[in-house]
Parts: structure tokens; sequence; C-alpha cells
């Protein structure tokens, strides 16, 4: 399968965990699994995972239930490569549901191709049973499973698989990476409609195109400002702060266009990261300052009086705020510059938007609106 084109779904996936919210709201919640073939004829799709994260993100940021923004988890799975075990299905649970969107990205730059043999109710089987999936009534829970290989290979029942996810109300969604009636032939399609999902197929040849906007350079100089408002405490505090701004390379690695989808991504209030900076940790009530021990804090906080530490972490927050909402002004005028460019070009088969166009249909069902 070629590099160009299949991932976006997945990352349209991803897109969905947008932001990565740390708590429910009344706006419900939405669990997205991502089951991705990692044999070697899926480099195309891994690859444009990684490419179509943040744009996928961002789409799905614009999710409303009862007027408020939905709490987004994200799952990840790799399936069919050799490398993994025989006695496990070659599957792997790369990344639990999780609203921590940075291991997202990180976790699927770290996918690589090999072998294999693809057993997708096998992989289904796992991700329904061994996920910490919501029961709630306004919860949208669904599976996409992405790959190029007959769906009934393995000796677990695909059939069973797809029946036992939505009896447990998840719905599965599958995209064969080929021509769309050899996918029906081999099960793709049944996949679906036994789980109440969408059948999709995509042209894993067609290049996706980033349109770069005037608006980019800008953003990403805001991207910047906005990662020095970030204060890491804790243990783990400089090593997370070290994975946001190497997924902020990755982004780049694709351009300033992708770059600028993340600094998005980022300025929007879903966008949490309260278990290692210590504005959004004391913001959501997660840790009190006066029980930090001193050598938890950055050296420079380390320092200050209790009053000075208290002023300094209320500039940064509100430094933050003032440049998100920059960031998301900027958003409104580049996504309307983009949309226009879009409507010149002729209409694509590719992954991200063929998910994103299924998760809209799907989220209807649960009373979600979008902005």
């Amino acid at each position: 399968m070629t590099r160009h084109r299949i991932i976006g779904i997945f990352a349209l996936l991803i897109l969905l965990c947008y932001g990565g919210m740390a708590q429910q709201s009344n706006g419900g919640k939405i669990q997205v699994a991502l089951l991705l073939d990692t044999s070697n004829s899926m480099d195309g799709l891994i690859e444009q995972a990684k490419s179509q994260l943040w744009k996928v993100v961002n789409e799905f940021a614009l999710a409303r239930q009862n007027g408020q923004p939905p709490a987004l988890e994200i799952a990840l799975y790799e399936y069919g490569n050799d490398n993994l075990s025989s006695g496990e299905g070659y599957i792997r649970m790369v990344t639990p549901l999780t609203t921590d969107l940075d291991r997202i990205s990180e976790d699927l730059f770290g996918l690589t191709t090999n072998g294999g043999n693809e057993y997708c109710g096998w992989v289904i089987r796992s991700a329904v049973k061994d996920l910490k999936w919501d029961s709630g009534a306004n919860e949208l829970k669904v599976i996409f499973i992405a790959g190029n290989e007959p769906f009934s290979q393995g000796s677990v029942d695909f059939q069973a698989s797809c029946r036992d996810a939505i009896g447990r109300s998840i719905i599965v969604n599958t995209i064969f990476c080929g021509d769309h009636e050899e996918g029906i032939r081999t099960d793709w399609k049944k996949g679906a409609d036994l789980a109440d999902g969408k059948y999709m197929n995509i042209d894993q040849d067609e290049a996706v195109v980033h349109i770069d906007a005037p608006q980019d350079a800008q953003i990403n100089r805001l991207n910047e400002q906005l990662n020095d408002t970030y204060i890491p405490f804790g243990s783990a505090g400089l090593a997370r702060r070290e994975r946001q701004l190497a997924q902020d390379r990755n982004a780049a690695g694709y351009g300033a266009a992708n770059l600028s989808q993340r600094a998005v991504a980022k300025s929007a209030s879903s966008y949490k990261s309260a278990d290692w900076d210590l504005v959004d940790a004391l913001d959501e009530g997660g840790v009190s300052l006066d029980d930090l021990q001193e050598d938890q804090l950055p050296e420079k906080m380390q320092k200050m009086s209790p009053e000075e530490r208290k002023q300094f972490i209320a500039k940064q927050k509100q430094r933050r705020a003032e440049i998100q909402q920059q960031i998301q002004a900027l958003s409104k005028e580049r996504r309307q510059y983009v949309d226009a460019k879009r409507r010149e070009q002729l209409d694509s088969n590719t992954l991200d938007d063929a998910i994103i166009r299924t998760v809209r249909e799907q989220a209807a069902r649960k009373q979600y609106r979008f902005d």
C-alpha cells in the first residue's frame, strides 16, 4: 500500500481525541479506538495517520452536546505485524483510552511496519474487551479499523466480535485500503454492517495536500510563545514538557501548515496537561501549591516566596489565555481561507475526509452538533 493516502483517516480518528480533555462535562464523551494494520503494505497508512492527526483533531473540536464540548478519549492498536506475538494474534494495545493527545502522537510516530498476518476479528475482540469503555447513554463509542487483507482471516470469528461490539453500543467502522468492490468481497462491509458502522474504502495512492495559509506563520510564532507559558512540575514534568516539544517537531516535519494545525489544537480549552503543567493542574484542582515540595518546582520558582509563586502562575495563566484567544481568532480566518481553496480543487477520496463524514453522521445520533 502506498505511503500517501490511507492514514488520513486514522489521523482523523485521532482527531476525535481532540486536545486531550481530562474531565467529562455535560457535553458527554466520545471514545475512539484506532486499529491500524502495521504489516509491510501499510507504510502509507501509518504515514498519513501521522500527517493528518492535527487536521482531524481540529475538525472534531467543533463537536458540541448540550452546548458543551465532549470529553474525548483515544486508544491506539496495531495488528498484523510479525514483530508481535503470534500467540496474541499479532496484535498490541499501543495506547489505552486516553485524553493525552501528545501521547497518541508520540505512539503513532513510534509505529513501524513488518509482516504479516492480519486478524481483524481478533483485534476487534481485544479492543472491545480490554479497553475501559464508558456505559453512559450520551457516550459515542466507535472503533475504526483499517487494512487491506480479507476481514475473515484468523481463528477469531469477526462476526462474533462485531456483534459483541454493538451489543455493548460500540460502533465498528471499517476502512478498506483498496478497491471498493474488493472490500465488499472480502467482508469489510459485512463487518461494519454487523456493528451498525460504515464501510469505506480509500484510494491509498491519492496524495494528501496540506494547504498553506497566510495565517500559518503568525500562528506558529504564537505557538512558541504558548509553549513558554507551561510550568512543568513533579518527577515527570520535564520529560512531559520535552514530549510536547517533540510532537511540535514531528508536526513541523510535514510543513508549516501542519504545525499550525497542531498549534490550533493546543489553543483549545480541551487541550489539557494537568498531570505535568502547574497552570492546568491548579486550574483543575488536581494539586495544591502548598503541598508541593520545593524540589518539585522549576528551578526559577524554587527561589520565589509563596506569594511570588502564586503571582507567577497567575501571570502565566493569563498570558496563555491571551495567546490562545489570538490563535483561535487566526484559526477562524485560516479555516475560511483553506475552505475556499478546497472548493477550487477536485473532490478527494482521502481517509480524513471519509472519517470526518462518518463521525459527524454517527455523532448526530447522540445529539452532537458541530459549530
